[in-house]
């Protein structure tokens, strides 16, 4: 994933950037990065490794060799960016979010077609950010260059510029799978991912870009570039998952959807007849706290939190690319209250269950730790597919998903032939995959929140949502 903030305004920026960007922390944990446009002195770039230390505290000792109206910073976690470009059009730098699943194919164009060349990173691969560059330059604007860009991408791409004019261009991706908001404050504007980032520094809200939407902001107002188009498949995962609680998407808060899905969990559940008889719900920290508020609030069991995460030295454990440190941390965050785990009945509610490995270190150590029963609920329906988008659920393979490789074991090939009925766990397949994983894991009872009640609880149309992580479709 990652996140950007920009910000332009008749006053230094410098603060609102550096606050804004570092408000995008918990979107990536790799590389980080600042530029500032000053009238006089052109740009200033900095970036660093945030991968063993924070934004923040990588990041303020530069403050005072940063002077400007305008600039923008990102967080990512991939490549190494904003990048400074020198083209036909003038020096920009840019800024990107998203994944390019075609980029071998697209570099591969470059070299046959003219010669070109890029920096390689250590991987041997093209920094993303630099092949965007590289597409816009094809065309004669910026405009014509980023659209030409997104046409030719498979995944995604959002895109944010600072020209050496001091302005922003901001363009949401062509399927608006990621959201770019505007803020405005009575000196100037800035544009987000994040809604929250920028209300703490005393903007109010002021737009939000629609699918394939390009805008320049500068200090005295917002101009459309090009268009919005009308399709749009947004993120789920936005809401559930890794969308900050405060922030807001579509108009609809992260948070508040958070309550509204764990309580038509309970809700469907109680309908249904398999509400457990529980001690205490729970939610799996952190993301999965507001699903379990939600459903013990529509279930009247009582909420509790028999285990907490140490989490001021450790960072978000899906980050680190190493599964092994992936594992390792996830484990030493969690502390247990011994007097809500010994001899209780517990249900917990995760935002999700991806790979499954974590998931079950927390079984083992909540038995390990006195549990009589633990049962566990997931706020979305079996993952199927791995995103092909974002860098959410990426893996190697769809193998790697936990509800995958119950499906191989279960039925073999013939089973990947029926993913539709096993992420319904109302078929019989659906209830075998729902017994099978309770076995492997050792849950007493296991439960997945169905994809008409997560489109329920987000609240907007489902055909501007993307699912196809769960059923496959496009």
């Amino acid at each position: 994933m990652g996140g950007f903030f920009g910000a332009v305004s008749h006053r230094d920026t410098v603060l609102d950037i550096f606050f804004g960007t570092d408000y995008h922390s918990h979107l990536g944990t790799a590389r980080a990065g600042m530029v500032v446009h000053d009238a006089n002195e052109g740009f200033k770039r900095q970036i660093h490794s945030i991968e063993n230390t924070p934004f923040r505290t990588k990041f303020e000792g530069d403050l005072h060799k940063f002077r400007g109206n305008s600039g923008i910073g990102c967080i990512s976690d991939s490549d190494p960016q904003p990048l400074l470009v020198r083209s036909r059009m003038g020096v920009y730098a840019i800024a990107t979010v998203g994944v390019i699943n075609n980029a071998e194919k697209l570099v591969d164009h470059f070299f046959s077609d003219s010669g070109h060349q890029f920096m390689a990173m250590s991987s041997g691969k093209v920094n993303c950010s630099e092949l965007v560059a590289a597409l816009i330059n094809q065309q004669q604007d910026l405009v014509s260059g980023i659209l030409h860009a997104q046409m030719l991408i498979e995944g995604s791409m959002t895109i944010l510029i600072l020209t050496e004019q001091g302005e922003i261009i901001a363009a949401r991706d062509r399927m608006g799978r990621l959201p770019v908001l505007v803020g405005k404050d009575e000196d100037g504007y800035c544009v987000s991912f994040e809604s929250f980032a920028y209300h703490k520094l005393g903007y109010q809200d002021a737009y939000e870009l629609g699918s394939r939407e390009i805008v320049r902001i500068t200090a005295d107002g917002i101009e459309t570039l090009s268009p919005a188009s009308d399709e749009m498949k947004i993120c789920a995962f936005l809401w559930t998952y890794y969308g900050y609680p405060n922030s807001n998407y579509e108009g609809k808060n992260v948070e508040v959807m958070r309550y509204r899905n764990g309580s038509i969990m309970a809700r469907d559940e109680a309908q249904n007849g398999t509400l457990p008889d529980v001690d205490y719900v729970a939610g799996v920290p952190d993301s999965g706290v507001p699903h379990a508020i939600g459903y013990a609030n529509e279930s009247g069991r009582q909420f509790a939190r028999p285990f907490v995460k140490y989490t001021p030295t450790w960072p978000r454990s899906f980050m680190p690319s190493n599964q092994q440190v992936r594992n390792q941390v996830a484990k030493m965050k969690q502390i247990p209250v011994p007097e809500l785990i010994e001899g209780k009945k517990l249900l917990f509610v995760d935002d999700s269950i991806v790979r499954g490995t974590q998931l079950r270190e927390t079984v083992e150590f909540l038995y390990e730790s006195g549990a009589k029963e633990v049962h566990m609920r997931s706020a979305c329906p079996p993952i199927m597919y791995s995103c092909k988008y974002l860098n959410f659920s990426r893996g190697n393979s769809d193998m790697d998903l936990i509800a995958r490789r119950v499906v191989q074991e279960l039925e073999g090939d013939e089973g990947q032939k029926h993913l539709e009925e096993y992420a319904d766990c109302n078929t019989q397949r659906g209830k075998c995959l729902l017994r099978s994983i309770c076995e492997k894991f050792g849950f007493d009872s296991l439960g997945y929140q169905s994809l008409d009640g997560l489109i329920e609880a987000i609240g907007i149309d489902r055909e501007k949502i993307c699912t196809y992580c769960w059923n496959g479709k496009e």
